[in-house]
């Protein structure tokens, strides 16, 4: 039984610390690494308020536990 419960408890800390909320600039970065990566060369990123982001198509992360997201445009070159 006890190992059933340390079981139980190492599951809920794992989970708490993957669901831990990004900072938007670290995020941020991690996306622009992506889309780098597959040879995107003319977008813009950018980390708005969750009432400024209208397009939810655009919308290609959230941070900030929720509050903001980022938001992707590719530029026609």
């Amino acid at each position: 039984m006890k190992r059933f419960a340390l079981a139980i408890m190492c599951s809920v800390l794992a989970t708490s610390a993957l669901a831990a909320p990004k900072p938007c600039e670290e995020l941020k970065a991690e996306i622009e690494a992506k889309i780098q990566a597959q040879g995107v060369t003319s977008y813009t990123l950018e980390i708005v308020g969750n009432d400024e982001a209208k397009d939810p198509n655009m919308v290609v992360g959230s941070c900030d536990n929720g509050t903001r997201k980022i938001v992707y445009q590719k530029n026609d070159e």
